[in-house]
């Protein structure tokens, strides 16, 4: 448990510390460009810990380490001004809109070098997202079951999504709890038309249909002297079905293993283009690493992930692919969320962040890159949203001046930014709540709105 919470903490301060910086950065350099006095760029908020003093900018390290700040000369409304040539208020409204944008802009970039490095790298993904969406199970009572959906439909089209790929399906159907989906599968050369509405479920109160992706159960490896080994399986073979149910789901077999408490099973099996039927009956046995005792049959089944090294044009382009298909998914959720259509358990705040950061850091590398670049995307375009306090909201106000072609009046400049203060602070009131609550224990969820 400790453990956890030290490595949820340091890899927000390292996610969010980058990120923000980044971002401040981009207001920094586009400053300095225009001959902009910036009095003060900080790693960190809150007392100043060191730094040093060079060509009229403070360049200081501050006790609290999430991010930083720029503090640019007559940036603030109310602020006393001189009219002074390198004053923000005095460079003209494209300038000023330049620095602005940049902010953003510098998150949104850093997204794309981020997961471009990464493919470089690494680009993984597993082998049932290359090909067709092909289903491999259904749960019971799910909406996909009750529809009439079979292990083996192949999904062609979710609205008006024609073809798409597992990541694609499940973006849509994650986005639509509550609302009806129109899909059409193939069956045995036949296509037919299904409405499916998912629930939502899970503590975001993400849609779900109760479909998974078609993994088969290939072997990787059997334990000597438990059942499998004694019924003849091989590593290599893969198992078509159990009792007369195909297997086209490998994670479900587990389950189907605990609940037959020790019955002989009926196992079918191909192995090199031929199919072979034995027998298998489930030990209680303890496994290296889980001391509790579970129904077992001694067999590790192949995770197939497909892994390469992209070249810099091709990586560039995936990372682009990427990041528009999630900037879209973005402003979706988003307006889902006001149309209430969609739960505000989706948003994730600081501690669900630091949930996802250390959960990300945990297991590589690569997850954390990937989790790094998609909250660098989410953060630049947030801020760019017509909110006054964010980068957005003087946007906004430069644009409505540009059309008008004079500058708002200081009074009202203020006001607009008292009023998005507040908003901005009962936003954050929100999501930190909607953080607490998702890390409450499940029972107790439903004692909170």
């Amino acid at each position: 448990m400790l453990y956890v919470l030290i490595t949820n903490v340091l890899a927000v301060i390292v996610v969010l510390g980058i990120m923000i910086l980044v971002h401040e950065l981009g207001h920094f350099l586009a400053a300095k460009y225009f001959g902009i006095g910036v009095h003060v760029f900080s790693f960190g908020f809150g007392p100043r810990l060191f730094g040093f003093k060079s060509g009229g900018t403070d360049y200081r390290v501050s006790a609290f380490p999430l991010g930083g700040y720029v503090k640019m000369a007559g940036e603030n409304p109310g602020e006393p001004t001189s009219g002074a040539a390198d004053e923000f208020m005095s460079k003209p409204r494209w300038q000023r809109f330049i620095v602005a944008v940049m902010g953003p802009a510098m998150n949104i970039a850093l997204a794309i070098v981020l997961l471009t490095g990464l493919y470089m790298y690494r680009y993984q993904k597993p082998a049932y997202a290359e090909g067709p969406a092909v289903i491999g199970w259904l749960e019971n009572e799910s909406s996909a079951a009750k529809a009439g959906l079979q292990p083996g439909d192949v999904i062609v089209r979710v609205d008006d999504e024609q073809n798409p790929r597992w990541e694609e399906v499940e973006l849509n159907v994650a986005s639509s709890a509550g609302q009806n989906l129109d899909i059409v599968i193939e069956r045995n050369g036949q296509r037919i038309e299904k409405t499916i509405t998912p629930r939502a479920e899970g503590r975001a109160r993400l849609g779900s249909v109760g479909w998974y992706p078609a993994m088969p159960a290939k072997l990787q490896s059997v334990q000597p002297g438990l059942p499998a080994e004694a019924a003849g399986l091989k590593a290599g073979d893969e198992i078509t079905a159990i009792d007369g149910t195909p297997m086209q789901f490998w994670p479900r077999i587990s389950g189907i293993v605990q609940a037959s408490e020790g019955k002989e099973m009926e196992v079918q099996v191909v192995r090199d283009g031929q199919t072979i039927t034995t027998h298998l009956k489930p030990v209680l046995d303890v496994a290296e690493g889980d001391p509790q005792k579970k129904w077992r049959v001694g067999v590790a089944f192949q995770n197939e992930v497909i892994t390469r090294k992209l070249g810099f044009g091709e990586a560039l382009s995936e990372s682009l692919a990427q990041n528009k298909k999630f900037a879209l998914l973005i402003f979706e959720f988003v307006g889902k969320i006001f149309q209430q259509k969609l739960s505000p358990r989706t948003l994730e705040g600081p501690i669900g962040i630091a949930r996802l950061s250390g959960q990300a850091a945990r297991q590589s590398l690569g997850d954390l890159i990937s989790l790094m670049a998609a909250i660098s995307l989410n953060l630049g375009i947030f801020n760019l949203f017509p909110i006054p306090v964010l980068d957005g909201g003087l946007i906004l106000m430069l644009l409505v001046e540009s059309v008008m072609r004079r500058d708002l009046s200081m009074r009202m400049k203020e006001r607009v930014t008292q009023v998005g203060f507040v908003a901005l602070m009962l936003l954050a009131v929100f999501v930190i709540y909607n953080d607490i609550v998702k890390s409450l224990p499940q029972r107790l969820e439903k004692f909170f709105p």
